[in-house]
């Protein structure tokens, strides 16, 4: 069970947290000094889902975001201040500042990339578990998406081939609520996107994606499963996103004081806090606190003094060139 993981792992996971709010809520700071270009989305009160999944993987492992990645790339161990000079679009950032906030990769931490297409996801992580069956050394892929994605017909497609194929896919669908302004009680024609996952012949679970160790515990049983050869999972888990669908919404799609509710009721860092109290991790926790705040600042600072790419690099690692 989650809360039997030792002191060291109980700490990791919340500095992992703590170290993605952080950067988030920085940056819906520094955006309004207009120095970061192009769309950005936050990912503010899903941190539990993040953490809660990439915690069982190593780098063998791939994981394919969305256009909401950046708590994917930090849970699956991207360097923060690496991150923070690709979105402010910096020559030190890890696609060179070319891909900003909504392609962010690394392939050498198994993160096979943020991608700006709804949905586009599945499929790719269809591929690297096809590529991890293949080379038989227990690798599985994971897809996040939201709860918009799964209404994709790409999405549709790769869940059943991955079934077809017996791959060790995991589609870890984020149910936020919102797929992009639409609520997901409308769009969703079953109301239960675990269900209609499990109607293609795969393993399917739900949990609540506000509970780190919820998340955790589901995410022990798939992957015993997916990595035993047994096919592929979906795992649904309900959480919610502190801020609009983009930097700029004005949210005006929901309920009066919902965010603030959301914010009190189903914030997951505070249910981390609230489910160890009494296991004396109050100072340790406070002085996590207080490291994340520092690197968040020397991201923001070293990103703003560096560098923009070169100019005459303006078309390398851009496309394929084939021997």
């Amino acid at each position: 069970m989650g809360l039997q993981q030792s002191r060291d792992q109980l700490l990791r996971a919340y500095r992992q947290m703590k170290t993605i709010r952080e950067f988030e809520e920085r940056l819906h700071k520094e955006i309004m000094t207009g120095e970061i270009a192009g769309f950005t989305h936050l990912y503010s009160g899903q941190e539990a889902v993040a953490v809660g999944v990439c915690e069982h993987l190593d780098e063998k492992d791939f994981i394919v975001s969305t256009h909401r990645g950046h708590g994917h790339c930090i849970a699956k161990g991207c360097d923060v201040k690496g991150m923070m000079a690709e979105i402010y679009g910096r020559g030190a950032g890890l696609g060179k500042g070319k891909g900003g906030s909504m392609h962010i990769a690394d392939f050498d931490k198994g993160m096979l990339g943020a991608n700006g297409i709804v949905g586009a996801g599945g499929p790719l992580a269809v591929g690297a578990a096809l590529s991890a069956k293949l080379d038989g050394e227990g690798r599985v892929a994971i897809s996040f998406g939201g709860d918009g994605s799964v209404n994709q017909g790409a999405v549709l497609e790769a869940m059943n081939m991955a079934v077809v194929l017996n791959l060790p896919a995991i589609f870890v669908i984020e149910n936020n609520g919102y797929s992009e302004h639409t609520g997901a009680d409308y769009a969703v024609g079953s109301k239960d996107i675990a269900a209609r996952s499990a109607a293609f012949g795969m393993k399917a679970v739900k949990a609540d994606g506000c509970d780190y160790f919820e998340v955790y515990d589901a995410m022990a049983e798939i992957l015993d499963h997916v990595r035993s050869g047994k096919g592929p999972c979906t795992a649904e888990f309900q959480t919610t996103r502190f801020f609009g669908h983009f930097e700029g919404d004005p949210q005006k799609y929901r309920a009066k004081d919902e965010v603030k509710r959301h914010r009190a009721e189903m914030d997951c860092l505070k249910n981390f806090r609230n489910s160890v109290a009494g296991d004396g991790l109050d100072a340790a926790l406070d002085a996590i606190d207080e490291d994340v705040l520092a690197l968040i600042d020397e991201a923001v600072a070293e990103a703003r003094a560096a560098e923009p790419a070169a100019m005459e690099e303006i078309t390398t690692d851009v496309y394929i060139s084939y021997p």
